[in-house]
């Protein structure tokens, strides 16, 4: 086998991408990537029934938003059929897997007998020393059969795992499992190894799930005395309540997170975390100084614990920390998507407001709705604002004076603008919350957003005036909530 590190991830096109499928990948990713290794992306697409083209084409927009380029594939396991033919037909030649004639309903009642009696409901192999008479019977009442491997009836099947140590299986508890299906399609046992051994796989990283299928991976290898690769579970991620992750915990598909407004650096960056850490416990890496720390020997044994409230407040970190470049390119798509902006809106208007709001912003779907007063002529006043500001005794008059006052200014820049409205305030004996509050609200339509005078600043003297004219109309309008 190549000493060159060869990883894979092999999801099943039968639901979402969902958060653990994406996390397995992510580490066998980074362990490539530090290993100077080869990603592979395998497509186990052998569950015809529940196989579809949307989950495959889920699978593979969702690796590539997040980034995580892979080195060789997509192969996919339905186009590889004439192999596992071919290695199972070896088998049988050597006498270590048989042809199994047995019915469903032959098998059911074999597993039902087992379970009357309180044994383990597994085949009894009573196909494995079929005469050449007994086959021929069989193939005459045209049973297609299922080729099954000759488990061995003693010992113990031992591996050592990269993260839980030695584990051990008794053979005896394993049954003779099916390689190939009567229609020839391999099981997934069957087709992992076969692959893995022909993409010269070293390490098999995957979820602990896999742990009871590994010993029959490992009979296999042996069968055909094929040198075993290394193997790590990792251990499964759980909702906040210590469950199986739902979709009461969030979104379900890697892809929901995109539409929801999450960046893919800072998912990336939470799901190292679940499962591994550094000794420092540090909670903020860049793609790169994942790549360099991560280590399959800081990856915990214990269940991890999605906590969609950090996630959030790990997006929110990552959104501030974004250049304006890279943020307007995001801000601009979500603005578009709400149909936000005008024909010929300048761009440069467009970072200035994005600028404004980014500290606030924790999803990238929270854009539209906190910046839409920039770019709306016909702003909508909120029934709180206008009850709780507008309505205010004395708001008509500060709104008057404002108007007056704002509209005489040649310079409209943020910092004079806060000068003059100060000494209004101090002038007219006024709380400055007295002013900058009907103010806001009167241009914004809210009583919340960004720095009262760059907004104006930004808005420009003409939309400012026009918007106090019209907000004066509500100070003497009561609003019932």
């Amino acid at each position: 086998m190549n000493n060159k590190v060869r990883v894979r991830f092999a999801p099943s096109p039968t639901g979402y991408l969902h958060l653990g499928s994406v996390r397995t990948a992510l580490y066998n990713w980074l362990f490539a990537r530090q290993n100077q290794g080869v990603f592979i992306l395998r497509i186990e697409d052998t569950d015809r029934a529940r196989s579809t083209e949307e989950a495959i084409k889920v699978i593979i927009e969702g690796l590539q938003w997040l980034g995580l380029n892979w080195d060789e594939g997509p192969y996919f396991q339905m186009e590889r059929l004439d192999i596992y033919k071919k290695y199972a037909e070896q088998l049988i030649q050597e006498e270590k897997a048989y042809y199994c004639y047995c019915t469903p309903e032959e098998l059911e009642d074999i597993r039902q007998s087992a379970l009357a009696e309180k044994k383990p409901p597994k085949y009894d192999g009573r196909c494995r020393y079929l005469t050449e008479e007994e086959k021929k019977e069989y193939e005459k009442q045209e049973r297609k059969p299922v080729v099954r491997f000759k488990t061995p009836r003693k010992g113990e099947t031992t591996f050592v795992d990269l993260i839980h140590g030695e584990v051990k299986f008794e053979n005896l508890l394993l049954d003779d499992f099916v390689l190939l299906k009567s229609d020839s399609v391999p099981t997934y046992n069957f087709a992992v190894v076969t692959d893995d051994q022909l993409m010269e796989i070293t390490h098999v990283l995957r979820g602990d799930d896999h742990i009871s299928n590994t010993p029959r991976q490992i009979l296999l290898y042996q069968a055909f005395n094929w040198q075993l690769p290394k193997f790590a579970h990792f251990p499964m991620i759980l909702g906040i309540d210590r469950g199986r992750l739902s979709k009461r915990h969030g979104a379900v598909s890697v892809l929901e997170y995109k539409k929801q407004g999450y960046l893919p650096e800072a998912l990336i960056n939470y799901l190292a975390l679940l499962g591994w850490g550094t000794k420092e416990s540090e909670e903020i890496f860049a793609s790169e100084e994942l790549i360099k720390n991560f280590s399959l020997e800081r990856c915990g044994k214990s269940a991890a614990v999605f906590d969609l409230q950090k996630l959030v407040w790990l997006n929110s970190l990552y959104i501030r920390q974004i250049p304006i470049e890279k943020f307007y390119f995001y801000g601009r798509e979500e603005l578009e998507k709400a149909n936000l902006i005008p024909e010929n809106t300048d761009e440069n208007y467009i970072k200035k407001a994005l600028a404004l709001e980014q500290e606030k912003i924790k999803l990238l779907t929270d854009i539209p709705n906190l910046l839409e007063f920039f770019f709306k002529e016909d702003i909508i006043y909120r029934e709180e604002a206008i009850n709780k500001v507008l309505r205010k005794e004395g708001t008509d008059k500060i709104l008057d004076d404002s108007a007056v006052f704002l509209n005489a200014q040649e310079n409209f820049n943020a910092d004079h603008l806060e000068e003059i409205v100060r000494k209004y305030c101090a002038e007219k004996n006024l709380n400055t919350k007295q002013v900058f509050h009907p103010l806001r609200v009167a241009v914004s339509g809210k009583t919340e957003g960004p720095s009262l005078f760059h907004m104006l600043e930004l808005l420009g003297k003409e939309r400012v005036i026009k918007r106090i004219e019209k907000a004066k109309i509500f100070t003497k309008i009561v609003v019932s909530g």
